[in-house]
C-alpha cells in the first residue's frame, strides 16, 4: 500500500486533486477541508499522506481502487477512526471532514452534538454515534484545553513570527500551529524564525515525521 505520495499538483476538483509524477497522473480523493488548503497549491509539489481502497461490488467483480490521501499523518490517523463509526463509509468521511480534524475531535471530545451534526451529510443520529463511538478516544487529535502548555497558548517571539510566515503561505491557525509544535518536538533547540518555519515546511510535506 503506498502511504506517501509526491508530485506536482495538476488540477483540483469538487472532492479529489490529481497529482502527477514521472509522467503518471493519479486522482486522489481527499477531505472537503483539505481542497481549500490545495486549490491554491496548483502547479507546486505537494505531499500526502496516502492509503487505499476498492469501491465496488466484489460479486461482480468490478472493483475500482482508488487513493485517498491528507496533509498530514495525524490527519489520515485520525479518517481511519472516523471512518470506523457504524455508517460512515469512506466517501461520506471525506465530505463531512469539511472541517479541521482537530476541530472535529474537538467536538467529539466535549460531546457537541450540534456542531457535529452541522457537517456535510452528518445529522442528529450520526453525531450522537461518533460521540458514543469515539469519545475518550481522540484526546491525541483534538484541540488542547485552554491553560495547556501547548504552542499556541504561549508563543516565543521567534515562533509569532514563523507563525505569521505559516499563515501567510496559506496555512490555516491550527495547522500551522500544530506543525509548529511538531517541529519544536523535533529539534528543541530551535532559536530563529527561518530555522522554525524550515523545519515547520518538512514536517508539513511530510519530509520528517508528523
Amino acid at each position: 500500500m503506498i502511504v506517501r505520495y509526491t508530485g506536482i499538483l495538476t488540477n483540483v476538483t469538487e472532492d479529489s486533486v490529481i497529482v502527477e509524477r514521472d509522467g503518471v497522473a493519479r486522482e486522489v480523493l481527499v477531505p472537503a477541508y483539505a481542497l481549500i488548503d490545495l486549490a491554491p497549491m496548483r502547479g507546486e509539489e505537494v505531499t500526502l499522506h496516502t492509503t487505499e481502497l476498492f469501491e465496488g461490488s466484489q460479486s461482480s467483480g468490478n472493483l475500482v481502487p482508488r487513493m485517498l490521501g491528507f496533509v498530514c499523518e495525524e490527519d489520515r490517523n485520525f479518517f481511519s477512526r472516523f471512518v470506523g463509526v457504524k455508517g460512515i463509509g469512506p466517501r461520506k468521511a471525506l465530505k463531512a471532514l469539511a472541517m479541521p480534524v482537530r476541530k472535529i475531535a474537538t467536538w467529539i471530545e466535549t460531546s457537541d452534538a450540534k456542531s457535529l451534526a452541522s457537517l456535510p451529510g452528518i445529522g442528529k443520529r450520526a453525531a450522537e454515534l461518533m460521540i458514543a463511538s469515539l469519545k475518550g478516544k481522540l484526546g491525541a487529535f483534538a484541540i488542547p484545553a485552554e491553560g495547556s502548555e501547548a504552542i499556541g497558548q504561549v508563543l516565543s517571539n521567534a515562533q509569532k513570527d514563523a507563525l505569521d510566515v505559516l499563515l501567510a503561505w496559506g496555512d490555516t491557525r491550527s495547522d500551522a500551529q500544530r506543525f509548529l509544535q511538531r517541529a519544536g518536538e523535533l529539534e528543541p533547540g530551535l532559536e530563529t524564525p527561518e530555522d522554525w518555519v524550515r523545519v515547520a515546511y518538512r514536517v508539513k510535506t511530510g519530509a520528517v515525521g508528523s
